[in-house]
This record gives C-alpha cells, sequence and structure tokens, in this order.
C-alpha cells in the first residue's frame, strides 16, 4: 500500500537528522503526522505578534543597524524568527525547516541524495553520529558511530563552525553539500579525549531499504535481512526480500532469519508496524502517549508470512525509534532474542507539518511506548547476548556469527 504526502503519516524519524546528508529531525524518533495546516489566531500567538518587546527591537534593528542591506531579505528574516522561537523550547526535535530544508528532508526519505553518509543525533544536548552508512565517504573516512561533532569547517561554503549549541537545521545545511566537495568534520571518538579532524569528499548516495544475503554456516542456509530504513521504498522492497525467503522457508536446511536493525535510524511509524506485523499473528506492535498520559495503540495490522520461522535481531547504537519499536516488539510478544550492543534510545514522538511556501514545522506532541508501556528514550533496549559490533582482524562480523551460530544451534 503506496502512501501519500496528503496521507496523515505517523513517522519516527530517529532522534535524528538522517543525514546522508539527510534531515529527519534524527532522527531519532519521531513520530509523525504529516499534514497541511493553515493559520489560526491564538492568544499565544497573537501576544507573541504583537509584543512591544519585540516590536520595538525590530524598530532598533531598521533605525540603526549598520549593514541596512541585511535587513531587506525579509524572508530570509522571518524564517530566522521562526527558528529562534522554536529552538527557544529547548527541544531539539521541534524544528522549524525552511522551504529548502523541508524539501530536502523529503526527498531524502525516498533514498537518493547528495552528502557524505552520516546519520545525526542528540546525546547530552551533543551533535553525535547515530551511524555511517555501509560503503558511505564518511564510513571510508573513518566516521564512527557515537561521534561526537565538535567543528565544522568548508573552505568553499566559507563554513568554520563550532558545531556547539547548533539547531538540528543548521547543523544538516552546513554538513550538506554538493558531490565531490569536501567537508572537514572535528570530532571525538567514542571512548577517546582528544579530538581528530575528518576531511570527507561527499557523493551521490542511493540508500536500499532492504538488502538480503543468503548465508550458510554448518551446512544450514540462513537469511540475513538487513533494513536500513523506514523510508518510502520500504514496502516494495521488503516484499521482494520476502517472496525470495519464501522460496527457501521450506527446503530442510533452511535454518531461519536474521533481522539486522543495525545503525537503522527509523523512519515511518506506519513501517514499523508492517515489519512487526510480518513476524508476529497477532498482539500490540506499539503504543502512543500523548498529553494527559492518554494511549493510543497499535496492533499487528496484517497476516504475517514469517510468523512460524525462527529469527534473531541484531541491534547497536545506532537501531533507533522505528527501527527499537520492531525490536521491542517482537522480543516482547514472541521471546526474540536481540543480539549486538544496546540501542540509541529516542522515543519522542513529533507531527510534521507542511507550511506555507513549502517549509515544514516538527512538533513533539507525544511519546512512543514499548507494549508493556515501557519507554526506551535515552535508555535503549538492552540486548539479551551483548556482543561489541566491530569487526575482527579476520574481517568477521561477531555479531552476525553469533546469530548464525543461535539459529543452527535451535534447527
Amino acid at each position: 500500500m503506496k502512501m501519500t504526502s496528503k496521507k496523515l503519516r505517523r513517522l519516527i524519524i530517529t532522534v535524528t537528522i538522517l543525514i546522508f546528508v539527510f534531515w529527519a529531525g534524527w532522527q531519532g524518533g519521531k513520530l509523525v503526522n504529516q499534514k497541511t495546516i493553515s493559520p489560526k489566531a491564538s492568544s499565544f500567538s497573537q501576544k507573541l505578534a504583537t509584543s512591544p518587546l519585540l516590536l520595538e527591537t525590530l524598530s532598533s534593528l531598521e533605525r540603526s543597524f549598520l549593514e541596512k542591506e541585511k535587513l531587506q531579505n525579509e524572508e530570509e528574516l522571518i524564517y530566522g524568527a521562526i527558528e529562534g522561537t522554536v529552538a527557544a523550547l529547548g527541544d531539539p526535535y521541534t524544528v522549524f525547516l525552511p522551504p529548502k530544508d523541508n524539501q530536502g528532508f523529503k526527498e531524502d526519505l525516498a533514498g537518493s541524495f547528495s552528502g557524505v553518509g552520516i546519520q545525526l543525533g542528540y546525546k547530552d544536548s551533543q551533535l553525535v553520529v547515530i551511524a555511517p552508512l555501509e560503503g558511505s565517504p564518511a564510513l571510508k573516512s573513518g566516521i564512527r558511530a557515537g561521534d561526537v561533532i565538535i567543528h565544522i569547517k568548508d573552505e568553499k561554503k566559507g563554513v568554520d563552525q563550532s558545531a556547539l549549541g547548533l539547531s538540528s537545521a543548521e547543523a544538516v545545511e552546513l554538513i550538506r553539500g554538493p558531490k565531490e566537495t569536501p567537508v572537514t568534520l572535528t570530532v571525538i571518538h567514542q571512548d577517546e579525549e582528544s579530538p581528530v579532524e575528518v576531511t570527507i569528499v561527499r557523493e551521490e548516495i542511493t540508500v536500499p531499504s532492504v538488502e538480503l544475503a543468503m548465508t550458510e554456516k554448518d551446512g544450514k542456509k540462513i537469511a540475513h535481512l538487513k533494513l536500513t530504513q523506514f523510508g518510502d521504498r520500504l514496502e516494495e522492497e521488503w516484499s521482494q526480500a520476502i517472496d525470495k525467503i519464501l522460496a527457501d522457508k521450506n527446503a530442510p536446511e533452511f535454518a531461519g532469519v536474521v533481522l539486522d536493525l543495525r545503525n537503522n535510524p527509523g523512519g515511518y511509524l506506519d513501517g514499523a508496524v508492517y515489519i512487526a506485523s510480518e513476524f508476529l499473528s497477532q498482539g500490540t506492535v506499539v503504543q502512543q502517549e500523548g498529553k494527559g498520559g492518554r494511549r493510543q495503540s497499535f496492533s499487528v495490522n496484517r497476516r504475517g508470512q514469517l510468523t512460524d520461522v525462527p529469527l534473531v535481531i541484531l541491534v547497536n547504537q545506532g537501531s533507533a525509534s522505528a527501527a527499537e519499536i520492531v525490536a521491542g516488539a517482537l522480543r516482547e510478544n514472541k521471546g526474540i532474542l536481540l543480539i549486538g550492543e544496546t540501542s540509541f534510545g529516542k522515543g519522542t514522538i513529533q507531527e510534521s507539518q507542511e507550511l506555507t511556501g513549502g517549509a515544514g514545522l516538527h512538533i513533539t506532541v507525544a511519546r512512543w511506548l514499548l507494549p508493556n508501556g515501557d519507554s526506551v528514550d535515552k535508555v535503549g533496549l538492552k540486548p539479551d547476548i551483548e556482543v561489541k559490533d566491530e569487526e575482527t582482524e579476520e574481517n568477521q562480523d561477531p555479531v552476525l556469527e553469533k546469530a548464525l551460530e543461535k539459529l543452527t544451534q535451535k534447527s
């Protein structure tokens, strides 16, 4: 079922700005209802628009500011005023997107863009790398999941900017740029103290939502099903992968599925429910808690084709929002093992609104909760079997190897 931009969409965009360069608000997780709104006056908006202090400030700027020509760009000044108002709320996931950024956000969910290939989020108000994409210029340049970004430099754009205090929109604007152009990020790697400069040359990046590889261990065949994001192409790509798995499902050597959610920053909530429903015959997938503690449950909504296959799930600190929903729902409803590292921990919910002139607004409106009512926000999902997510000297993947071991033991 293909959704259109006119339909209300719940979206969980990781904690993040998915900067491939990819805008997501983040996500970390955003549950977003996407809709177009028309302006309506309220006591709050009337007070703000007619504030004597605001009017006095604007008048003083117009009368005294040295570079008068900068006051002529009314559109940019209005955008700046709105961004400042939204930022004053102190919530990094409630953001205003000027038309250019809003368009980029929507295009990025389609899975193709020019950028460095990293997913950004916030931890303790610091701009951090959720995960570099597989094969991305960022990964090849040495950027790691968990890196704290402290400075951004781009000589061609005239950028030489501390990342401290940057809004998500500002960070995206500084890091993104045309392909074949460099940007230098000063980062502090996790568990290290000294900052390092990493120069990355931007590339055109296409990100598939689903990747499938059939692998063998001890004479058994296992489907390694990697889900990279919950974007626009998810259902089509997922269906193609499932058809291939079904062709092998009844073979005596078939041992099960590894659902790999590592470095998956999230995406549409509808996608999380869709994926969880592939493996569950019934049950609650996720809850939404709004104002006043009011809750709404989202349950299995279709007949899945893999409800009877052995399954394990891989997670790491780059698994966020929608990925955490799927992992949490399958563990709670079915006892599925999580293998890897503790996930990112993003549990707030945003509403995405289309504004006049192509601008957008993401507003935190609620939280999402696991089926049992727990929140993963700032905590994450602790794996049942903890394995450090790093390649060995033999270029082996120890997390995947542990999953293959568990499945072959069961069969």
